[in-house]
């Protein structure tokens, strides 16, 4: 089915038609439409045009106006504007027919997509988030990147972009020749049963890590083979390879078992660690040199930029490679977008990462502007997102002042939830199972939920007890609007069903409702266009209100204006219930039937 253009569409081209038809010489002028408190719409563009064509904007409002079909003055049995009026110096204050209301949410609702269309032109995204390391636990600063990254992700697939997942793990490097070494002198310390958990993988790499650790700091001559097999492993030897693959392995038990805990899926062909670049790393710091866009420095390999100076006011480099031949993180991220862009044919970058490296990245995508393989046609972002904070305002740590386990977090915000279930669980009939189940969506969508309704940039506090409640901005306020909406909807029936009639009047909050419910195509378009996750949270947390209002004025199963208001209003009901979970969706969130 065809997209369905907005009410907001449709009356900025019909105000724009005769804003051409009654001043020709305006040229095409934007009618500048908004929505407004005064009126379903207002149209500013009169005082701007006015200042042009040096005339009363308020003459020019009323020729604009003899120029639009009004419900009231025209033949048109199906108006789109039901009334409009000049007000102030030169407004347009319009307000949009019931009746186009309705039918242009049944044309929604009659479509799979709810009339949201599809990216006319869609490029090629590759998306860099959820960046875990190996044989190293995750935390709570892991969460950010891993559900921005996912909601993203769902947002742009669903605009029709074509979009590759890469998680960039910390893979290489030289504490994976301890970890190699250590391993291949004690060959059982990884072993587990087939079937092991993500909490038994990372229990085993662990133990791993602290002994070999503690035998590095204690033994030169062990230390001295870890050297070594740091060699052996850029180098390519079998059997370190194999190793070295065996602790990768063991870490994405324990990885793929903390994302199921998120509900995000990993799969294996989107994980290109670090190591995923190794063998462009040479290559790169070659061109970079023979193009002049890197220098040697004092024996390193070195890229300058004006505007980026240390305390003293000295230029400070990125460093490709080290005066020891060694290779920084700027020759792995450098590599990585000449593979992106020259093999996976993106035409954009998005990397959702800390704010903390955004000099990092500002130099990196430079770099790669003046080699030219980013350019006008290929560009790339850093989605730079804050820190997550305690309740003090303070970056979250534990109560003995570590940095707070992602799992520990994800298991507590469940728990949570679910004795927030358990307590209506008698009401609803919910067997044990069913209250955890519904315990790990609620409890997941909260932590995700807390995340995306605010900007990436900003910090947030981590607050549990507000973001499992019913009250307020919650994700647990957006499932039981849901759960409420199919409560309706069951005790229904199949003798009342959801059916739109065009031609019945819409009380103040259903035509609230309704005209909020037509913004969908038009916010995920902002959204996708500016990777902007929190505003389709905030236009959620808008329709969950809206139809709060609406579920407390206008009586649904019981509507006062007979069988077909009690039709329409299901329809509303429906509508919305769909666009909630459309959304939610989008975010990674899951929607319970029953709450």
């Amino acid at each position: 089915m065809a997209s369905v253009p907005s009410l907001a569409a449709t009356v900025h081209q019909r105000v724009a038609d005769a804003l051409s038809a009654a001043l020709p010489e305006a040229g095409s002028a934007d009618p500048l439409l908004r929505r407004s408190d005064r009126a379903d719409f207002q149209a500013n563009g009169m005082l701007a045009l006015a200042k042009k064509l040096k005339g009363n904007p308020r003459e020019l409002a009323s020729k604009v106006v003899s120029h639009l079909p009004v419900a009231a003055t025209s033949a048109d049995p199906d108006p789109v504007i039901e009334d409009i009026e000049v007000s102030g110096p030169g407004f347009l204050n319009i307000t949009i027919a019931d009746s186009a209301i309705t039918a242009t949410l049944a044309a929604r609702a009659a479509d799979d997509r709810l009339g949201v269309p599809r990216a006319d032109s869609p490029g090629t995204t590759v998306i860099d988030y959820a960046q875990p390391n190996v044989a190293k636990e995750m935390h709570v600063g892991h969460l950010r990147s891993a559900v921005i990254g996912d909601a993203v992700v769902r947002i742009l697939e669903f605009a029709g972009e074509q979009v590759v997942r890469r998680h960039h793990i910390g893979d290489w490097g030289t504490q994976f020749g301890m970890l190699i070494q250590y391993l291949i002198e004690h060959p059982h310390e990884l072993d587990h049963k087939d079937a092991a958990s993500g909490q038994e993988a990372m229990s085993n790499l662990n133990r791993l890590y602290k002994a070999a650790r503690a035998l590095f700091d204690s033994d030169e001559e062990f230390k001295e083979r870890s050297r070594r097999r740091v060699v052996d492993l850029q180098a390519g030897d079998e059997e370190t390879i194999a190793l070295w693959r065996k602790f990768v392995d063991e870490s994405k038990i324990y990885f793929y078992s903390v994302f199921d805990k998120l509900d995000i899926e990993i799969h294996d062909p989107d994980v290109v660690g670090e190591s995923g670049y190794n063998d462009m790393l040479a290559e790169t710091c070659r061109l970079l040199e023979e193009s002049g866009v890197a220098v040697r420095s004092e024996g390193a390999l070195c890229v300058f930029f004006d505007d980026v100076k240390g305390p003293e006011g000295k230029p400070v480099p990125l460093i490709v490679q080290k005066s020891d031949g060694g290779f920084g993180y700027a020759a792995t991220d450098l590599s990585a977008i000449r593979d992106r862009v020259q093999h996976l044919k993106a035409d954009t970058l998005l990397y959702v990462v800390d704010a903390r490296q955004s000099l990092h990245f500002k130099m990196v995508f430079e770099t790669a502007r003046r080699i030219g393989w980013l350019n006008d046609q290929v560009h790339a972002v850093q989605l730079a997102f804050g820190t997550v904070l305690g309740k003090d305002g303070k970056p979250f740590k534990t109560r003995a002042g570590e940095t707070v386990r992602l799992e520990d977090l994800l298991d507590e915000a469940t728990e949570r939830a679910a004795a927030v279930v358990r307590e209506k669980s008698e009401k609803l009939g919910l067997t044990e199972e069913e209250i955890l189940e519904r315990g790990a969506q609620v409890g997941i969508g909260a932590v995700k939920y807390a995340d995306l309704s605010t900007s990436a940039s900003r910090d947030y506090k981590f607050d549990l007890d507000q973001m499992v409640s019913l009250n307020g901005d919650t994700s647990v306020y957006l499932q039981y609007a849901y759960a409420r909406i199919q409560s309706i909807l069951r005790r229904a029936g199949e003798g009342q069903r959801p059916l739109a009639h065009p031609e019945l009047r819409l009380a103040p909050a259903e035509r609230a409702l309704g005209l909020h419910l037509d913004q969908f195509g038009e916010t995920l378009r902002e959204v996708a266009a500016g990777f902007e996750p929190h505003k389709l949270a905030g236009y959620l947390y808008q329709l969950a209100s809206l139809y709060t209002t609406f579920y407390d004025q206008c009586p649904v199963l019981k509507a006062e204006g007979g069988p077909a208001q009690v039709e329409n209003r299901l329809f509303l009901c429906d509508i919305t219930a769909r666009t909630l979970r459309q959304g939610m969706t989008l975010l990674g969130i899951r929607t319970p039937e029953r709450l």
